[in-house]
């Protein structure tokens, strides 16, 4: 069955979740944070991952924003920073304003060119979601912006990725799903999406029930495979 839509995770996938660390290490007055900024950011997004499964598995639902900074806050501990609130809030203003990928707009359009519907499906909040998707100019290229908060359950439930059918109307056999998380790509390779994991840190791939079906190092290649 042919492809007629593109789904994408956005944090990691469409947007480079360590921007907002590196935004602030580079800024003048910051020069002893350039140590740390390595480490903030590689801890901030684990934790927020890690919390979005234990409130899944727990019951105990927040937006993406809480945990964004729940792990942020995790993070400043870790490397001793979390009594400086103006760094914490700075960063806080960054990540409503990440950067996407190089490649992403390009990829974008040349989905469009060929007819796919395109849409981000999230754990963000719809207005996290909003400001990165105005902040990297790629709202004209994407059809619908899905979140998590519609149906107040984390990725990878079942009931996330049966937005995607509700919204488009298509069969999971249409869609490609794209993510930069490996347990994400798994958990939709199983739920019957077909599946592309950007491997950009070149990881070992998560020993899950399913796999997903190509692994590529950035989105260059979406459009090939879509067709």
């Amino acid at each position: 069955m042919a492809i007629t839509t593109c789904i994408f995770d956005a944090y990691g996938t469409l947007f480079d979740v360590a921007a907002a660390a590196r935004t602030a290490a580079e800024e003048p007055g910051r020069e002893a944070f350039r140590d740390h900024w390595p480490a903030i950011a590689e801890h901030w997004r684990s934790k927020q991952l890690q919390y979005t499964w234990l409130r899944a598995i727990t019951a105990e639902h927040t937006d993406f924003w809480q945990v964004t900074q729940d792990g942020l806050d995790w993070a400043l501990e870790a490397e001793g920073l979390a009594g400086d609130p103006e760094l914490r809030e700075r960063l806080l203003q960054l990540y409503w304003e990440l950067e996407a990928f190089p490649e992403v707009p390009g990829m974008l359009k040349t989905l469009k060119d060929q007819g796919k519907a395109t849409a981000i499906l999230s754990n963000g909040s719809p207005p996290m979601l909003d400001g990165a998707v105005q902040s990297a100019g790629i709202g004209a290229l994407l059809d619908d912006v899905l979140s998590v908060e519609s149906v107040g359950i984390f990725k990878p439930a079942r009931t996330v990725y049966d937005l995607v059918g509700q919204r488009f109307g298509c069969a999971k056999e249409e869609v490609l799903f794209v993510s930069s998380n490996g347990w994400d790509a798994a958990a939709a390779a199983g739920y019957g999406f077909r599946t592309a994991w950007v491997n950009r840190a070149g990881q070992p791939i998560d020993r899950l029930p399913a796999r997903p079906d190509t692994v590529m190092k950035d989105l260059t290649g979406i459009p090939e495979i879509a067709t």
